[in-house]
């Protein structure tokens, strides 16, 4: 589940950075509606999946820790 949690914020970051770059050539008030509209909102979605990630790795760890 780490190499999941890690790979979502890498692409996360990956596509801020890209994103920070497209602004340079597409900066309107189309260009400030979308970010706000969906990536926004992605990046609140991605933090939360990460957050439940993390906990779903605690809850299995105990798992396997009282199965042992």
């Amino acid at each position: 589940m780490t190499g999941a949690s890690n790979r979502l914020m890498g692409l996360t970051k990956e596509l801020r950075a890209e994103w920070d770059q497209t602004k340079q050539y597409w900066n309107d008030a189309k260009s400030a509606e979308f970010e706000k509209r969906f990536l926004g909102d992605l990046l609140t979605d991605v933090n939360q999946a990460v957050n439940h990630i993390e906990t779903l790795e605690r809850i299995l760890k105990k798992i396997r820790d009282d199965c042992e």
